[in-house]
């Protein structure tokens, strides 16, 4: 019964084949089978220009940004058709730790060039400055990519506290449900909005992600709603928790 007082579902870490090197679908693939999965709308989150991404380097800026883009807009033409609603978003990288970055788009980051080599604090600032926000994602996860956990409560605007790869029954990567609880206690311990995401790499979905009483209308009406303290679920599409994680259903 609460599930149907939050009917919107958004997905808020998502990777594409155009971009992320690690996906296996396209947008337009990815969007599909969120539409069919009953999703209210997607995030597109690809890895940026030091994460691990499909681009070619020696591209100009603007070019650069351009081909990055390409997921995001195959996802968001065809969700156009399909009824389905697509944000733009991106996951930075700074040797292995990682930040999902919602809030400014493809024209903002050609117009500040100066965002790749940002350190964290400077990222933050830049773009809070721009009216967006930025979520440390799966901070406590290990893997052979990332040389060691690192935490920068001062320098991020929330936390990923779910993500579906760590814990839902469906991941076959990252799989420790550990990696989780950590993230919802260091939230919580620094007083930090936490978010849900699946960290999905293909059409196989999760089913993770964040439930909302309205319809949001752009990823910057996300940003406030989270900033701003809006009531939501968080799931790893097994089981439901409410904004601070504790589990309702």
């Amino acid at each position: 019964m609460l599930r149907e007082e939050y009917p919107y579902l958004y997905e808020t870490h998502m990777h594409t084949s155009e971009s992320s090197a690690c996906a296996h679908n396209t947008g337009k693939e990815m969007a599909q089978a969120a539409k069919d999965a009953g999703y209210t709308g997607i995030i597109i989150t690809n890895h940026n220009w030091y994460g691990n991404h499909c681009i070619d380097p020696g591209l100009c800026w603007g070019e650069w940004v351009g081909q990055f883009a390409r997921g995001y807009e195959s996802a968001r033409e065809w969700g156009g058709r399909i009824g389905l609603d697509v944000f733009f978003g991106y996951e930075s990288c700074y040797n292995g730790t990682e930040f999902l970055v919602y809030g400014v788009d493809k024209h903002w980051l050609i117009a500040h060039p100066q965002i790749k080599d940002a350190s964290i604090k400077e990222q933050r600032r830049m773009v809070r400055e721009a009216g967006g926000m930025v979520i440390h994602a799966h901070p406590y996860r290990e893997a052979g990519y990332i040389p060691k956990v690192r935490l920068f409560p001062e320098d991020v605007d929330g936390v990923e506290g779910i993500n579906a790869t760590h814990s839902s029954s469906k991941s076959t990567g990252h799989h420790n449900p550990e990696f989780d609880r950590m993230a919802v206690g260091y939230a919580r311990e620094n007083r930090l909005p936490i978010t849900a995401g699946s960290d999905v790499h293909s059409v196989r979905l999760f089913g993770g992600g964040m439930a909302f009483k309205r319809k949001l209308c752009s990823v910057e009406d996300y940003c406030q709603a989270v900033l701003g303290g809006e009531d939501y679920l968080l799931t790893n599409g097994d089981q439901w928790f409410d904004k601070y994680g504790e589990v309702v259903e």
